[in-house]
């Protein structure tokens, strides 16, 4: 621990927070409790806090010097359905919600940094705080742009941390460029003929049509799309039936893609849609495609990301930066607030290596509290480089 270390010494507190809003977690767009303990706990600190911008979302500024940039950091609020079984004294109170992805950490983190830079005058010009409802699956970063929010808050960049179990404990990792996929969903409903199990011959089978469909699919990555291009086609979910003597007349399909390149997801629906036609047609069947585009690939820009790797660097030593690595298939929602500022970072803490059932989504997933201290050094980091007194 530093001498005199400010954040060693709010430590403790910050990981009471966390285990608090652990214990009671709730689901996107209804974190109203959620948004109550930060909104609280944001006044107490003395920042201004406005509970009106979107949904259960909720800002804080703050502002020092006389300096007019701004810039945005952000947490989310919400937690999963899952139901928790890590057997912690603080574990959810509610059940089959769980925060399995570490939204309470982060938004931890972040209160601990609004804490101290409201007590301190190393920053000229405004943060401006964002704890976002919904980032998981609902896009809730995309309801607070179409709301208004950046029209409101106008910032220069905008930066978020994610825990990273997987990647070393107590490093950091940003790239220039993809860090996280984009996403599309899509769902397609074979119908046919329901008939008898033992009278095949009197209909047409939309469930032969769906699995054919499922194995022949697969070709859109293998030999549809550029093998430097990375994509990835996942089907998740096949509902059909109800009796295991008839065959029925409707079948769903329900899946995703991901990829970096967001032109990809014309391509994807039109081969998706395409074979789809093929095999219901070769089964005597129909099919009928739904897709979706979902959240766009996180993307950091150059100047964004060199600067989160400096704040890294200050925060852990330039050993511990990593800024050439793998990105991730996972998606984030982040990637409408980069969008729409147009710079900033998006930012792993390395969580350290975990065990089945307790990586991201698991639920015996635990936050690693190690990281903590990391993740509120690295917020003023961020707003020390970004902020700098006297513009230096």
């Amino acid at each position: 621990m530093r001498k005199n270390d400010r954040i060693a010494a709010i430590v403790p507190e910050v990981i009471g927070w966390r285990q608090a809003i652990h214990a009671n977690p709730e689901l996107g767009f209804a974190e109203h409790e959620t948004a109550a303990f930060v909104a609280a706990k944001l006044k107490e600190f003395g920042l201004t806090v406005h509970t009106d911008v979107s949904a259960t979302a909720l800002v804080a500024t703050l502002t020092r010097g006389a300096g007019g940039k701004a810039i945005a950091l952000r947490a989310e609020l919400d937690a999963l359905p899952i139901k928790e079984a890590t057997g912690l004294a603080y574990a959810s109170r509610k059940d089959g919600v769980m925060h399995a992805c570490g939204h309470d950490g982060h938004t931890a983190m972040l209160l601990g940094a609004a804490k101290l830079l409201a007590e301190s005058e190393s920053f000229d010009g405004t943060v401006v705080f964002v704890f976002q409802p919904a980032e998981e699956v609902l896009g809730g970063g995309k309801k607070m742009i179409e709301d208004g929010l950046l029209k409101r808050f106008p910032v220069e960049q905008v930066f978020a941390v994610h825990n990273w179990p997987g990647f070393p404990e107590g490093h950091i990792g940003v790239r220039t460029g993809p860090q996280m996929a984009a996403v599309d969903d899509f769902e397609i409903v074979f119908r046919g003929s329901g008939c008898h199990a033992a009278m095949p011959h009197l209909g047409d089978d939309p469930l032969l049509a769906a699995a054919s469909f499922v194995t022949a699919i697969q070709r859109l990555v293998s030999r549809s799309i550029d093998p430097l291009s990375p994509a990835v086609l996942s089907v998740t979910q096949i509902h059909g039936g109800r009796f295991n003597n008839f065959v029925p007349g409707e079948v769903k399909v329900e899946g995703t893609c991901r990829f970096y390149d967001r032109a990809l997801s014309d391509h994807c629906a039109d081969e998706i849609e395409r074979v789809a036609q093929a095999t219901a047609a070769m089964h005597g069947a129909s099919a009928e495609l739904t897709y979706k585009l979902g959240y766009p690939p996180v993307v950091n820009p150059p100047n964004g990301a060199a600067l989160a790797a400096l704040a890294g660097a200050d925060t852990v030593g330039a050993k511990r930066v990593a800024t050439e690595f793998q990105p991730s298939m996972g998606c984030e929602d982040f990637a409408f607030l980069l969008q729409g500022v147009g710079d900033g970072a998006y930012v792993w803490i390395g969580a350290g290596d975990v065990g089945p059932g307790a990586g991201l989504h698991g639920d015996r997933f635990v936050f690693n509290d190690a990281i903590v201290p990391i993740g509120i050094r690295f917020f003023l980091n961020v707003v020390q480089r970004a902020l700098p007194v006297g513009g230096r």
